[in-house]
């Protein structure tokens, strides 16, 4: 690819900007749904005419491991396989393998890389960005030196980069109330799944179709699979639960998983699935559980109204977000509440036809498909480059209007999809 000449802050072109992506875990995206945006978000800049570098983490990367994917530059960098310090160490090695190599714009994802975030803001004339995914430290899994530290990059990523954008309004909503700082909405988007025939899942599970429960995500505690777990076994039911996702430095609590799933035959765990097995089980759920606690925007349940499933979700306003009030096609439940849960997934189990067909059910799916979209969030995204760089030196963005015009805080819009 050619090189283009770096643009300056006061650059307003649309087209070729140079993007370091810093923070995931970097592509080709397999587990993770900060890796499956960049991956989403990148491609399309890329086809956009921008030159997109993603920074991966040579432990997730392994075979991988390649200079390009999908139009995108990999710069592949070590890991320390160190918890909780991992994802730092990689974007503070990023951050430095990137500065002086012409980047218009640092754009950082999640909370903890972003406390590198003021090497890229002050070292540079770039644009600095930081995607919000979720309240990192509020994860169950951290200690309290670790929350401590995430605590901090949260309080940083309010205000350190140019512009703070957030997946979910609800996020936006937080950083309005607990930091003042009017975050920028930029949803995440929907693939639509078409159907597939069960094979794959047929040969390696037994699975016919229609004939099992999903959930999809790490395996950690903020996922709340144990709950459903527990519902599951008080449901008389022939239907599988098939729970699919593995550690993320949650070893001992994905072990006491499979203790109290190994006296239900019904319960299946393949571990992390990806491609077609995992387009496989999507499409021929029976219906999809999300009972989290904790979400920014959950990719897997987009993923799951993408293949037309009926959902239960639980009650945490991300869910909400997504799927409205408690309704046919999308049951809702108390969160932490195991009774309400069982309740709920038995409400769509009692007649799962209607569930799919009604028609409450198809509008809501379509007003969802036409709003998580990531053409959309990748036009919002250039809007909030091109009106970083267009900034005042020194100066802060807080929000842009339509047109991709900085504006003031007390002017705050959400970027439509």
């Amino acid at each position: 690819m050619n090189r283009r000449t770096p643009h300056t802050s006061g650059s307003t072109s649309r087209t070729g900007l140079r993007i370091a992506m810093l923070g995931s875990r970097g592509v080709p995206a397999t587990f993770g749904g900060v890796e499956h945006h960049v991956e989403q978000i990148g491609s399309r800049l890329v086809e956009r005419g921008h030159q997109v570098t993603v920074y991966s983490q040579s432990r997730y990367v392994g075979s991988d491991r390649t200079s390009k994917h999908l139009g995108m530059d990999v710069v592949t960098l070590p890991s320390l396989p160190v918890r909780g310090a991992e994802a730092l160490a990689h974007a503070g090695l990023s951050t430095v393998h990137a500065l002086g190599r012409g980047h218009d714009v640092f754009h950082y994802h999640a909370v903890g890389p972003g406390l590198v975030a003021p090497l890229a803001r002050w070292g540079s004339r770039a644009a600095v960005v930081q995607t919000v995914h979720g309240l990192d430290a509020d994860r169950a899994k951290w200690g309290g030196g670790a929350r401590t530290v995430l605590n901090l990059a949260t309080w940083m990523s309010a205000r350190v980069p140019h512009t703070t954008v957030t997946v979910s309004q609800a996020l936006a909503d937080h950083y309005a109330v607990r930091y003042g700082r009017e975050a920028v909405h930029v949803p995440n988007g929907i693939n639509p799944k078409p159907a597939r025939q069960a094979r794959l899942i047929t040969q390696r599970h037994g699975l016919q179709g229609d004939d099992y429960l999903l959930f999809v995500g790490r395996l950690v505690p903020e996922k709340r699979p144990d709950l459903l777990l527990e519902a599951f076994r008080g449901l008389k039911t022939d239907l599988k639960l098939v729970l699919v996702g593995g550690s993320s430095h949650t070893d001992e609590y994905v072990a006491e998983l499979h203790r109290l799933a190994e006296d239900d035959p019904r319960v299946i765990m393949p571990g992390y699935v990806y491609g077609d097995e995992l387009d496989e089980l999507f499409t021929n759920a029976a219906g999809f559980v999300q009972p989290s606690a904790l979400e920014g925007l959950p990719l897997t349940l987009l993923e799951a109204m993408g293949a037309d499933l009926p959902v239960v979700v639980s009650d945490i306003d991300p869910h909400l977000e997504v799927v409205g009030a408690d309704r046919p096609g999308a049951r809702v439940f108390a969160d932490g509440d195991v009774e309400s849960l069982r309740a709920a997934v038995r409400r769509l189990l009692e007649d799962r036809g209607a569930e799919v067909t009604d028609l409450a059910t198809a509008r809501a799916g379509a007003r969802t498909l036409g709003f998580y979209d990531w053409d959309a969030a990748t036009t919002a995204l250039e809007s909030v480059y091109l009106s970083a760089l267009r900034r005042p030196r020194g100066s802060r963005i807080t929000a842009i209007d339509t047109a991709g015009t900085p504006v003031g805080a007390h002017h705050h819009q959400r970027i439509p999809a």
